[in-house]
C-alpha cells in the first residue's frame, strides 16, 4: 500500500518562506576573540525600534572544553511579526537556515527568543 503524502503547509507561507530565504543578508559585528555577533536582514520584516535588522545571532564558540564541543548559537527576533504564534514555521525553518549558513555541521546548542516562538535545539553529527 502506497502512503500520500500531504504537504501541510500553506502555498502563502512557502512563498513568504522562499521569498525570506532568498533574501536573507547578515552584517558581521567582531564581539570577543571566541563569539560573533550577525545582524540577520530578511526582506519585510525590521526592528521596530530602530528600523534595522529584524534579529541577530550571537555564535559563542567554547574553547575550553575539549571532550564535548558545542557551538552555542542565539537567535533573537525583534521584529513582533516573527513573535506571533502563526509565524512559527517561518521562525523555525529561517533559524535552521541561519544556523545551516554561519555554523555549518558543527555540534550547535541552539537557542531561539522570539515570543511564542522561543525554542531550544541541538545539532548534534553522529
Amino acid at each position: 500500500m502506497k502512503e500520500k503524502i500531504i504537504d501541510m503547509v500553506d502555498e502563502n507561507a512557502k512563498l513568504q518562506l522562499e521569498e525570506a530565504i532568498r533574501g536573507m543578508t547578515f552584517t558581521k559585528n567582531f564581539r570577543s576573540p571566541s563569539a560573533e555577533e550577525w545582524y540577520i536582514f530578511i526582506p519585510g520584516f525590521k526592528d521596530p525600534v530602530t528600523g534595522g535588522a529584524p534579529g541577530k545571532a550571537i555564535i559563542h564558540y567554547n574553547l575550553y572544553d575539549t571532550k564535548q564541543i558545542f557551538i552555542n548559537t542565539t537567535i533573537i527576533w525583534d521584529d513582533p511579526a516573527l513573535q506571533k504564534g502563526e509565524a512559527y514555521q517561518l521562525v523555525y525553518a529561517i533559524s535552521d537556515e541561519i544556523v545551516n549558513r554561519l555554523v555549518g555541521y558543527a555540534d550547535t546548542l541552539l537557542s531561539v527568543h522570539s515570543g511564542e516562538n522561543s525554542y531550544n535545539a541541538e545539532y548534534k553529527e553522529n
